[in-house]
């Protein structure tokens, strides 16, 4: 096979294909020789990474699988491949109205001049990626990097390793080692990758991990998108359907067994209707899960430590005096497995390490509140989320809600679907995260819009020169005038 610029004769073609420096490298001497790549070969790159993830979309479900000990089929399928090639699709069939140079209205005072900004690309793209969603978090952003122009590096997480493996091998066998690259390997290379001169860099994965990124990009004053996390609140209005609302969440809540970065973190319900909520949330995880252990529907948590960790938030919620509702529809027993049954949390106070730290699981605690104004209260007092669920058919509480809370993103009446748009933006707020991508707005995220002023022959730029006298005071009248 021919190598070109968006297909390779294979990884024995590339020397030192896991040392990110060597790398980073190529993938700028790449852009050097093609700083600027036509709508053409963007399309062509695109196209490369729809067949790449098509192509491969079997071996892709069985490799999360094989990481997480048990990943729904049909999770994948969705999360992972749909959301992905749709990602690209949309870019593709918008790239001619990116590219455009936009027109600017330079003002009276610069008048006949005319003025635009052209989008460019920035050059080499570097992308960390997480466990939860090892595919879809680090495609998502190539297909915004590469629809913008750039060359990308990307470091999956060591934490899915027969997933990154997967990525490797496909990358390699579909771009050549200067358009797209990447590199495996544990905790110290993600340190090693943060500290390169990238051009832009995104991270996903944890508010304190993202500080260690940003600090890191800082030496080389490398711009950063982080997608980060936190507790997610969902806020259940008294008037809205119990039974309607239990199934909504109940799918946000436990779609990939809670390991989603916008899962319903804790609910907040009126006073009087926790007890309804639970029955009706008890009844819909039965629907959806009538068996747990060996249910190909109910993925498993990623790996031992992390079921650890989720253990021991329930043990020190259950020590400090919460109520532990463990939902187990056909009573089974989970040893020798990561599998941890849906868990519901109630009488939670701040004490609890459960009301500190993002959940990442399928444990969801449950809060009591008077009146709405104690919900956003209660939601505002806390650091801001990535996401906030909300649900009621009052227009005007609607509103309400959506101007007085801050999220990176708010769905109403809904779980998740926020971050499924591709056109519109998907990213944090302070804790949360930093910066968005997704269609249009990865596109912008990954360029540079450059201004370009285009001076008439005849302008008035002589009379902004010394020495001055009474034309450029007269024209300073005016102008201030208004």
């Amino acid at each position: 096979m021919t190598t070109t610029t968006t297909e390779t004769t294979g990884r024995a073609a590339r020397p030192n294909a896991n040392d990110p420096r060597a790398a980073l490298a190529r993938l700028r001497a790449g852009f050097e020789r093609d700083p600027n790549p036509s709508i053409e070969a963007r399309r062509r790159h695109l196209d490369a990474l729809e067949r790449m993830v098509m192509r491969h979309k079997d071996a892709i479900t069985r490799a999360i699988t094989a990481d997480f000990g048990g990943r729904s089929a049909h999770e994948t399928l969705i999360a992972e491949i749909f959301l992905t090639v749709e990602g690209v699709r949309y870019a593709k069939a918008n790239l001619a109205k990116w590219m455009a140079p936009e027109r600017r209205k330079p003002g009276l005072a610069y008048q006949p001049a005319k003025v635009s900004v052209h989008y460019q690309p920035k050059g080499v793209v570097g992308i960390i990626s997480p466990w939860n969603y090892p595919v879809q978090l680090a495609l998502a952003p190539l297909t915004g990097a590469l629809a913008a122009g750039n060359r990308a590096l990307l470091k999956p997480s060591e934490l899915t390793p027969e997933t990154s493996a997967l990525l490797s091998r496909i990358v390699a066998d579909t771009f050549s080692d200067d358009l797209v690259s990447v590199v495996t390997g544990g905790v110290q290379l993600a340190v090693d990758f943060s500290h390169l001169s990238f051009d832009h860099l995104v991270f996903t994965g944890s508010t304190h991990v993202g500080r260690l990124v940003m600090k890191a990009a800082a030496d080389n004053l490398v711009p950063v998108t982080l997608e980060l996390g936190g507790k997610s609140p969902t806020i259940l209005h008294d008037s809205y359907p119990l039974e309607k609302a239990a199934e909504t969440i109940a799918l946000g809540k436990w779609f990939n067994a809670g390991q989603t970065c916008i899962a319903p973190d804790y609910l907040l319900v009126p006073e009087g209707r926790v007890e309804p909520l639970i029955r009706a949330l008890e009844a819909a995880i039965r629907k959806s899960y009538p068996t747990l252990r060996d249910n190909p529907d109910y993925t498993s948590i990623v790996n031992t430590r992390h079921r650890e960790r989720l253990g021991a938030l329930l043990a020190d919620a259950g020590d400090k005096g919460a109520r532990v509702i463990e939902v187990n529809p056909a009573g089974e027993r989970f040893e020798g497995t990561n599998k941890l049954p849906p868990t519901l949390v109630t009488q939670v106070d701040d004490g609890m390490l459960l009301m500190q730290e993002e959940i990442f699981g399928p444990v969801l605690p449950i809060v009591p509140y008077a009146r709405l104004e104690d919900a956003l209260r209660y939601v505002a007092e806390r650091p801001r989320p990535l996401a906030l669920y909300y649900f009621d058919d009052d227009a005007r509480r609607v509103e309400r809600v959506i101007e007085r809370s801050l999220s990176g993103g708010v769905a109403i009446n809904a779980c998740l679907l926020q971050c499924c748009v591709d056109d519109a933006p998907f990213g944090g707020i302070g804790p949360s995260g930093m910066g968005a991508y997704h269609g249009h707005e990865g596109f912008l995220t990954f360029s540079h819009a450059k201004t370009v002023f285009h001076q008439a022959k005849l302008n008035a730029a002589p009379l902004l020169a010394p020495p001055y006298g009474r034309a450029i005071e007269v024209l300073m009248k005016l102008l201030l005038r208004g």
